[in-house]
């Protein structure tokens, strides 16, 4: 079911919270360091997504926001208010931060509007079921709210777990990778949905993922973890376009890599001369080219290649080519219908936007 507009209730929360991560270190009892110097923070009204591969700390950071974890060092401050630190500790229930996990945590004994006003204990009964049906009714589900879980789908079930969490109207929100249990076919429509949500709340957001393409369509700004550092922060735009090292860019994009030096302000590779500014003359350089940022045709500059397979991915074809010089196949996303069926001898060119150069330091897998 998809949530009419006219079914929203658009009550914001009490104030929207800047939670601000300073110095923060991690480690467990065995002395594995899960989070190393991490300084950040979410601004109020902000959906700040925390992404990385599995390990990189994301989920830690948001159970330190939570009270769930203790950080080994570092302070964790909402509004100016120090909520965790040396020498403070706030207990979860007095931050006013609100949980989402993956596996939405219902209670399958309690209805609905049961699930909802679960944490609505400091007000009676009667304030309780009130609020719990306005936070069902900004997820489009009041109709629900003397149904048992059972009765929903995934998608349902996740926007009863976002009700529950924004009943106590939160300062801040944290969503641990909500979206990990859904049907493929469901996640666009959910995600959309919650953002929607999230954005009628008002609450501060932080969402943990591992998806670059839903780190992208969800958050205002990406936090970039690996192996406990934060890596680089800012808009998706500013991560795909300018990553600060090939780590980030292999994060968002497939990359063809070609070793490379120096010359004159330009580098030489099996795809063509690339430019490369601010590298000194022989300066050993990393080439990455996007599977993205292939043309097929005769132009100016083109390169010869032999088609060595295609597979047909719907809008686009995944090509593997032959190119002289190139020690491995090149791999390409070219439009479907670009290719002539049957064609083995083609010419390629590199869109110099899907063209990034970094300094050699053998970082990338």
């Amino acid at each position: 079911m998809t949530m009419q507009e006219g079914s929203r209730v658009s009550a914001g929360v009490t104030f929207a919270a800047r939670l601000s991560f300073e110095n923060i270190s991690h480690a467990f009892a065995s002395g594995v360091e899960t989070l190393r110097d991490v300084t950040l923070a979410a601004e109020p009204g902000e959906v700040l997504c925390l992404l990385g591969p599995s390990g990189s700390g994301k989920t830690t950071l948001l159970r330190i926001a939570a009270g769930i974890e203790t950080q080994t060092a570092g302070r964790v401050v909402m509004n100016e208010r120090e909520i965790a630190g040396p020498d403070v500790f706030l207990p979860p229930e007095k931050r006013s931060i609100g949980l989402v996990f993956q596996d939405f945590a219902l209670f399958p004994h309690l209805t609905i509007l049961e699930n909802v006003r679960f944490g609505l204990t400091a007000l009676s009964r009667q304030e309780a079921d009130s609020e719990a049906m306005i936070s069902l009714a900004r997820v489009g589900l009041e109709q629900y709210a003397h149904k048992y879980p059972h009765v929903l789908s995934g998608g349902e079930q996740q926007r009863v777990a976002l009700a529950r969490a924004i009943a106590p109207r939160p300062a801040v929100l944290l969503m641990d990778e909500p979206f990990s249990g859904l049907d493929s076919r469901l996640k666009d429509a959910v995600r959309a949905e919650t953002l929607d949500i999230l954005r009628r709340s008002r609450a501060t957001a932080i969402v943990v993922t591992h998806d670059a393409e839903e780190a992208m369509r969800m958050g205002d700004r990406i936090a970039l973890l690996r192996a406990g550092r934060l890596m680089q922060l800012g808009r998706a735009e500013e991560l795909y376009q300018r990553p600060a090292d090939l780590f980030v860019a292999g994060f968002f994009s497939e990359l063809n890599l070609f070793e490379a030096r120096v010359s004159g302000g330009t580098a030489d590779t099996p795809v063509g001369r690339v430019a490369a500014p601010g590298f000194a003359d022989g300066a050993r350089v990393t080439v990455a080219v996007r599977l993205s940022g292939f043309e097929v045709g005769e132009v100016a500059g083109a390169i010869p290649a032999r088609v060595l397979s295609s597979r047909f991915l719907g809008v686009v074809d995944l090509v593997d080519l032959a190119v002289p010089g190139a020690d491995r196949p090149v791999r390409a996303r070219v439009r479907c219908g670009v290719l002539a069926p049957g064609g083995r001898d083609i010419f390629v060119s590199v869109r110099p936007a899907d063209v990034l150069v970094f300094e050699s330091r053998g970082e990338y897998a």
